[in-house]
């Protein structure tokens, strides 16, 4: 087996935004299921993970694309380790296509975009932290892969002060909970992104997207995003429960 894993999607018209390309949010969603299927079939995934009583959870992730597929476009998420520690792992992504050459039916690799995620693992019961290592004797080590590129920034803290702006106050329901019990990773993508009206959209596209998650939020929690501009085309939200408890933050920027 590959340490590469390659899983194909389709941009399905009802995953898209007005202009006919995939919401970055069900993007992100391949792109998890994708380090799932990779993880399953490689014996730490998830499926075998809850009969431990142990979870995967995203800690980071970010994406930055060239463009967006189009609707009805077949695309492939590519996903591998590329290094683990005793309680985090770095896990990147490659989103690619495939564009006519005119010769026949030959095609030539068509790079839409980047993907770079940190994980940990948790005890489902304590919600705290526990050692990577200790799955199979640390079988993830055999699926390290360290030399394949993947040339986007590894981000870093999202920087933010006391001045930045409520834009709104959002309440948490059903839809909003993954399996782990605590508001799903790509829900508060969509819901940053929201914070933009249709209008924006129409003159902007997105570039890069960023997030690093702090704490867990759940049902009925009331959540509260402040954004602050912090560069040309370049904004930051910080994401808060009550009490001010800040459950994550996250830049945007958009192409110029």
């Amino acid at each position: 087996m590959d340490k590469v894993g390659k899983y194909e999607f389709l941009a399905e018209p009802f995953h898209c935004d007005f202009n006919g390309r995939l919401f970055i949010g069900h993007l992100g969603n391949h792109m998890l299921n994708a380090a799932d299927f990779h993880s399953t079939a490689r014996g730490f995934g998830m499926k075998y993970l809850m009969t431990i009583k142990r979870s995967w959870v995203l800690s980071r992730l970010a994406i930055e694309m060239i463009e967006m597929p189009t609707q009805y476009t077949k695309f492939t998420v590519e996903t591998w380790v590329e290094s683990a520690m005793r309680y985090f792992t770095s896990r990147n992504f490659r989103v690619v296509g495939h564009e006519p050459t005119g010769n026949g039916n030959e095609s030539t690799p068509k790079v839409y975009g980047y993907g770079r995620s940190i994980w940990a693992m948790i005890d489902t019961e304590s919600r705290q932290p526990t050692d990577i290592f200790s799955i199979d004797n640390g079988a993830i080590n055999d699926w390290i892969e360290k030399d394949k590129e993947c040339p986007i920034d590894k981000g870093g803290r999202v920087k933010m002060d006391d001045q930045a702006e409520l834009v709104c106050t959002i309440d948490t329901y059903y839809n909003d909970i993954d399996i782990n019990g605590h508001v799903n990773s790509v829900k508060y993508i969509e819901h940053v992104l929201d914070l933009w009206d249709l209008a924006w959209y129409k003159e902007h596209q997105i570039k890069r997207f960023e997030i690093a998650y702090v704490a867990e939020a759940h049902q009925g929690d009331q959540l509260s995003f402040y954004r602050t501009a912090s560069g040309d085309s370049e904004y930051c939200v910080r994401i808060c429960k009550e009490g001010d408890v800040e459950t994550c933050r996250s830049k945007v920027t958009f192409f110029d």
